[in-house]
Parts: C-alpha cells; sequence; structure tokens
C-alpha cells in the first residue's frame, strides 16, 4: 500500500470509508492506533469499520475502550450493546443496555433486551419488553410478527409483516420475512414473488455484489461479508428460494439459486449456506457434505434442521454407526431438535440393524398412531367439503398429504426389512394392508410394482408400472431407467412384444432429441431398458442373444458407457464365464470374438469411467487405477482367455 503524507490520514480515511473499503481503512487505523492508543477517533472509525464488515466481535471491543474512556457518551454505549448482541454474546449484551440509563436511549434499550430474549429463545420474556413500546412503532409490529412466526402462527405474522412495510416502506428483511412465512404455509408462488423482488432490486441496486457471476463460471473475488450484503437479504433470498426448488425436486435449479448468490470464500459463508451446500451436493460430493453437517452441528449455532438431516443420510448411506453415535454424543439436541415421529422414525430405523423383529414392531405402531392421524383428517376434510368451506378444506388437504408422507416413509423402511430379507411375498402383503391409505400414491405404486416385478407377476406389476410411465409418456426420460426397463421386461414376458418395441421406439426418439440439442450429454435410459432385456435372456440361458443384446445396447461407448452401465454389462460376462468354466454353455467362436472385441473397446473408452462408486466414508480406498472399467475389462478378457485355453 502507498504510504500516506503527513496531514492526509483524516482524508485517506474518510474517503476510504465513503467508497466502501472498510478492510484498508482498517489496516491504516490499526497503524495509528498503535502510536496513539487512546485516540478516540481512531477507535471510533475504528468500531464503525469492524461494524460494517461484520467483524461485531472487534467492533465491540472499540466500543468497550470508548465508553471506559469517554463514559459520557451515551452512544458508545449503545453501539457497544449492539455490537455484543450481533456477535451472539447474549448475556454481555444484556448485562451491557442496562447501562443506557439516559431517557433518550430507554426505547433503543428495551428493543435491544426484546431481541436478546428472542434470540436466547426466552419469547414470553420478549413479548413482555415489546409490550412496553407503543403499538404503532413499526418495530413493535416487525418483532411481534416474528413472534408469531415462531409460534407458528405463519398468517397472522405475514400480516404483520405486511403492516411494517406499509409504515417502513420497502425493507429487504421485512420483504424476506414475508416470503418465509409464505414458504411455510406452502405458498410457493408467493414466496417466489418476494424473493424475486428482493433479487431483482440486489442487482439494479448493488451491481458491484457479482450476482450470477459464479453460475456463469467467471472467477471472481469474494464480496465479503458487507452491512450492504446484509442489508439487501440477497444471501437469505437465494437460500430460500434455493429450498422452494429443493422441495419441489428441481434438484439443478436449487444447485444454481447457491452459486447465483454473491460470491464468498469458504470461511466467510453463513451456517444456512453451508448447510444448503451440504443437502444439495450431497449426491455428487457426499464426503464433503457430511464434513460440512458435521461441522455445523460443532457450532454454538446452527440450522435447527441441521440435525436431523445428518442422521437421516447418514442413515441413508447405511452408516447406522455413525447416526447410532451422534444421536448418543447429542443427547441434549434430541428434544430440542427432533420432534417425537422424526425421533420414533430413527429410533426404529437404528433399532433394524440388530433387532429387525423389534424394528418392525415399532414401525407399526408409528403407523397405527398416523394411520389414526389420517382418518379423522379425512373426516375433518369431508366435512369441510360438505360445509363448504373452502378454506378448511385446503388446510385439511395440506395436513392430510404431510400425515400421508410421513406414513409412506414409515411403511417403506418396514417394507425394506423383508426385501432385504427377499421376502417378497410379505412385502406384498404389507403394501396391500396400507392400500386404504395409499392407494393415489406414486411411491406406493412404484414400489408394490417392483415387488409384484421380483415375484414375476408381471401381468399384475404392469397394471402399477402402466399408469406411472403414461402420466410422463410426453417427457418419458423423466421416467427413471429401471422403471421403463422392468415394464418392456413384463411386456415381453407377458407375449405383449409389440408394446415393448413402442416403448422402446419412444425412448430412442427422445434420446436423439436430446443428443441433437446437447452432442456432448451422456443419457442411459435405452441402454439400460437393452442391459435389461439381455440380462433377462442371459438369465434364461439364452447367451447368443442375451450378450449380443448387452454388447449393441453399450454402442457407440463414448456415450453409453458409464458406472452403472458397466455393472449390468459385466454381470452379464461373469455369469457367462461362470457357466463356460462349468462347460454348462457353449459359444460360437463368432460370439466370442465379439465378446473379446467389446471387452477391448471398452478397455479403450473405459480409462476415465469409475468401475463403483465408492461410498463417501470409506477409510480403504481402492487404488485409482483398479477403479476403472478399463482395468475390469482388462480382467474379464483375461479370464476369457484362460477358459477359451487360448493363453496356453
Amino acid at each position: 500500500m502507498t504510504t500516506i503524507k503527513d496531514g492526509e490520514y483524516t482524508a485517506t480515511i474518510y474517503k476510504l470509508i465513503k467508497d466502501s473499503q472498510y478492510v484498508e481503512a482498517i489496516h491504516i487505523l490499526n497503524g495509528q492506533l498503535q502510536k496513539h492508543t487512546k485516540s478516540r477517533a481512531a477507535l471510533s472509525l475504528l468500531g464503525y469499520c469492524y461494524y460494517h464488515i461484520q467483524d461485531f466481535t472487534n467492533a465491540a471491543e472499540c466500543y468497550e475502550q470508548l465508553t471506559q474512556l469517554h463514559p459520557e457518551v451515551e452512544e458508545y454505549k449503545v453501539y457497544y450493546a449492539q455490537s455484543l448482541y450481533k456477535a451472539g454474546a447474549y448475556p454481555e449484551a444484556s448485562k451491557a443496555s442496562f447501562v443506557l440509563d439516559n431517557p433518550s436511549s430507554h426505547t433503543k434499550m428495551v428493543k435491544l433486551q426484546a431481541c436478546i430474549k428472542y434470540c436466547e429463545e426466552n419469547y414470553s420474556a420478549a413479548k413482555s419488553l415489546l409490550e412496553q413500546l407503543p403499538q404503532d412503532d413499526p418495530d413493535y409490529i416487525y418483532n411481534m410478527g416474528c413472534l408469531l412466526y415462531q409460534d407458528g402462527k405463519y398468517e397472522e405474522a405475514c400480516k404483520k409483516f405486511t403492516s411494517a412495510m406499509q409504515v417502513l416502506g420497502y425493507v429487504p428483511a421485512l420483504s424476506y420475512n414475508i416470503a418465509l412465512c409464505y414458504y411455510n404455509l406452502k405458498n410457493y408462488d408467493q414466496a417466489n414473488k418476494y424473493i424475486g423482488e428482493i433479487i431483482e432490486r440486489g442487482i439494479r441496486e448493488h451491481p458491484e455484489l457479482n450476482v450470477g457471476i459464479m453460475t456463469e463460471g467467471i472467477d471472481v473475488h469474494s464480496v465479503g461479508n458487507t452491512l450492504v450484503l446484509h442489508q439487501t437479504a440477497l444471501i437469505e433470498a437465494f437460500n430460500l428460494k434455493a429450498a422452494i426448488e429443493y422441495q419441489q425436486k428441481n434438484l439443478k435449479a436449487a444447485q444454481e439459486a447457491l452459486t447465483d448468490m454473491p460470491p464468498r470464500s469458504e470461511e466467510e459463508l453463513d451456517p444456512v449456506t453451508l448447510h444448503n451446500q451440504a443437502l444439495m451436493n450431497m449426491d455428487t460430493k457426499p464426503s464433503e457434505g457430511f464434513e460440512k453437517l458435521a461441522f455445523l452441528l460443532q457450532q454454538p449455532s446452527f440450522p435447527p434442521v441441521t440435525f436431523g438431516n445428518l442422521l437421516l443420510l447418514y442413515c441413508k448411506h447405511e452408516y447406522f454407526d455413525l447416526a447410532a453415535d451422534v444421536l448418543a454424543e447429542n443427547a441434549h439436541l434430541t428434544y430440542k431438535f427432533l420432534s417425537p415421529y422424526m425421533f420414533e422414525f430413527l429410533d426404529a430405523l437404528l433399532t433394524c440393524q440388530t433387532a429387525p423383529e423389534e424394528a418392525f414392531r415399532k414401525f407399526d405402531e408409528m403407523n397405527a398412531k398416523l394411520t389414526e392421524q389420517l382418518r379423522k383428517l379425512a373426516k375433518q376434510l369431508q366435512e369441510a367439503r360438505l360445509a363448504r368451506d373452502d378454506e378448511g378444506q385446503k388446510k385439511a388437504l395440506q395436513e392430510y398429504d404431510v400425515m400421508q408422507e410421513k406414513y409412506i416413509v414409515v411403511l417403506m423402511a418396514q417394507a425394506r426389512i423383508y426385501w432385504n430379507r427377499e421376502n417378497f411375498q410379505m412385502v406384498e402383503k404389507i403394501f396391500r394392508k396400507s392400500v386404504e391409505v395409499c392407494n393415489e400414491d406414486d411411491t406406493w405404486k412404484l414400489n408394490v410394482a417392483h415387488v409384484l416385478f421380483m415375484q414375476n407377476k408381471y401381468k399384475e406389476a404392469i397394471g402399477f408400472y402402466e399408469p406411472i410411465v403414461k402420466k410422463h409418456y410426453d417427457n418419458i426420460l423423466n421416467v427413471s431407467a429401471v422403471v421403463l426397463a422392468n415394464l418392456c421386461v413384463s411386456y415381453i414376458m407377458t407375449s405383449q412384444n409389440e408394446e415393448a418395441e413402442e416403448l422402446m421406439r419412444k425412448i430412442e426418439k427422445e434420446e436423439e432429441q436430446i443428443s441433437y440439442e446437447d452432442p456432448d450429454k451422456k443419457v442411459f435410459h435405452l441402454c439400460i431398458v437393452n442391459l435389461v432385456i439381455g440380462t433377462l435372456y442371459c438369465a434364461k440361458g439364452n447367451y447368443d442373444f442375451g450378450i449380443s443384446r448387452v454388447i449393441k445396447s453399450l454402442e457407440p461407448y463414448n456415450k453409453k458407457l458409464g458406472t452403472d452401465t458397466w455393472f449390468y454389462a459385466k454381470r452379464c460376462f461373469l455369469s457367462l464365464l461362470e457357466n463356460m468354466s462349468k462347460h454348462m454353455v457353449m459359444l460360437r467362436d463368432a460370439v466370442v470374438q465379439e465378446c473379446i472385441q467389446f471387452l477391448e473397446h471398452c478397455e479403450v473408452y473405459g480409462k476415465e469411467v469409475p468401475a463403483i462408486i465408492e461410498q463417501p466414508l470409506e477409510e480403504t480406498r481402492i487404488h485409482i487405477g483398479k477403479n476403472t472399467v478399463t482395468y475390469e475389462a482388462r480382467l474379464l478378457k483375461a479370464q476369457f482367455y484362460e477358459v477359451i485355453g487360448w493363453n496356453k
């Protein structure tokens, strides 16, 4: 940095502050403070700069010194208490607020103490303090809205925030609070309307915050956690936008919302952003996600859903021991952050590992309670319909949907106990018992179809698969490839070959359209359908046709060879090799030659394709050279040479 001439310090510092270059100003002021340790001007400006870059701990230190050096200045006491509150030091902030004895500071003191009590989750004390304020004070209306929100009264809270907005004019934080109320009321269109306004104004009024630059792949410097950024409510708006997209299962849009927000370095990220990044990138970066969620759990404050999400994700990835450890180590968080339903569900899920029968009983008890609640809600819904109460009907329907979702989650966990034992008859029996509650739900229908398919009840399986596929027929690639494959196999096994061919033509047509629009994009639907059909023929002993089908399904290799497709293909080759080694199958030389040629192609195109996706928290990793399709293709080729006797 260039040296500043004597007599120009004041002008330089004020210019830096005017240009919002607080970090540079702090650097100069700290230098001055070393020479003049009790300089009122330096301490005051330093406290101001620290406050504006959201470094509230250092701001509080500056104002603490000023309150000791100049006890007669009331503003320093106010700023000191505010800085402590913003730094999360609530007991110290509360103590500092009681020192404000000037009548002109009384209202500020009451407001600050109410905020402190709110953050300490002492909501009754916060309400008592707020009631000391005049009821037409916008802050009274605003803060009462916050208390109503905390109490789950989202509609009333929304009205309060809207009233405050009418008095105060447009305030991004208020707009965000209204959006948050609509989010909790599941009125996502209205929430998005307010979020859109926050983002639009932020881009227009503060282009320096570089909104959307990271999504476009441009590398930019961090904008820092400035007061300006905080006042725009852009971070909060983008996080809420991501949450809405995630709830609506638009994962790509949710990830984009997170990268659209003003760029900050990882150490500058707030807990909500860190949590959302972990959750929304879990499929591609699971190790990183677990690390972030575990880190958040060690912090003094974190989003309330962090604890439950970490436990559920450990269970999803089958790290049941880790989930049990986290639950045992954080027993104090259980009652605070887990609903009774969530605790019972996790308890039963962890019991599955040691006592499946006991877990089944626990799931059964949960579903008995949920069934009772669903019946009550169905009755309420019927009464609201008869009374033509649209609002009551809408509310009952929302509650019913939430309760049904909980029921299905428990039901699937219960059915999985028997699915893992391959007792498909028992799984079917469990599903049939739940017809009354679930017969309209797609998740239930899909799993019923799977269990019928596994028992070779192809005709019945078609009855469940077909409606799901027809529902998405115009965008057939939105349907899981396995569902399409199972439906094709069911058609073939019930001699409905024309239907199978028509479905495959439809998939092929959509894949061609995608390839035309994006030539580099890999799409595996038709490939997996052909692989499953090839596998079916191999399982029936018709290796000539089955293996040929598998080989053709992976052409062209640069677009069709992936971890999943290789998994299906290699199983057929291993089955073939096993039967050949036992002299149970004889292959024509032309087919053997075709197999060798196929494996050589896989060697060429499989160098960058992982053979298996490793679990995120595995301590011992597969050697990087061995976890490739190329390596496994060479192994299979060597096995072919061994079995056929070509290497002798």
